[in-house]
């Protein structure tokens, strides 16, 4: 896949830009404990999806109300826990690469907007554009998330390059249209060990006039 045929770039934020994965884990197996069930049941699903998917999954019986508030529980539990959240390794220097090479970027996120300003912010990133759960009326892997982020940067979906670390958001990055990047061994049309990778390709393009 050539990066030149690319005109924005949109991130995953959990496991992707942000390394928050000792957190999400903590919140769902507390989570877990209220609510019986088995925690390795939940943590199994629930990476890269809405609280509200995983909770109907794991809890099939619970009417939207209860899911509402189970979900709602949730995200409480991970509001303020931003103890071990930073930046991944090479998303500093990918962002840095696209602002050289004039690319425009945003985030996506399962993630409601609190929960993702606080764990952007605990990375020390600023999204110019940032889609949460809260913009769209179905979340990943509906396509939804992507599809908006390409609309507000005015750019085709078929242009941009979706960066994930979960099957689910890769799987709405194909039906977006877009081109995949992989991250943790999962499989894309590029597949990166980490962000460093992406950065050095962005590097060695060259610059926007």
């Amino acid at each position: 896949m050539e990066l030149a045929e690319i005109d924005a770039v949109l991130f995953d934020m959990d496991g992707t830009l942000v390394d928050s994965d000792a957190a999400v884990e903590r919140a769902w197996r507390r989570w877990a404990a209220e609510y019986a069930v088995a925690p390795a049941a939940a943590l199994a699903i629930a990476h890269g999806r809405p609280a509200d998917q995983t909770i109907r999954r794991l809890l099939p019986t619970l009417d939207d109300a209860t899911v509402a508030v189970a979900a709602a529980r949730q995200l409480a539990l991970q509001y303020d826990d931003l103890s071990d959240v930073t930046a991944t390794p090479g998303a500093h220097q990918v962002l840095a690469a696209l602002a050289r090479s004039g690319l425009p970027w945003a985030v996506v996120t399962s993630a409601d907007a609190r929960l993702a300003e606080a764990r952007l912010g605990a990375a020390g990133i600023a999204a110019p554009v940032l889609v949460t759960v809260d913009d769209v009326s179905a979340g990943k892997p509906d396509p939804q998330g992507y599809l908006r982020a390409a609309a507000l940067l005015g750019v085709s979906p078929a242009r941009c390059l979706v960066v994930e670390d979960a099957e689910v958001g890769l799987e709405a990055g194909r039906a977006a249209g877009a081109m995949t990047a992989a991250l943790k061994g999962l499989d894309g049309d590029l597949r990166l060990d980490d962000l460093t990778q992406l950065a050095q390709r962005l590097e060695s393009t060259p610059a926007a006039p």
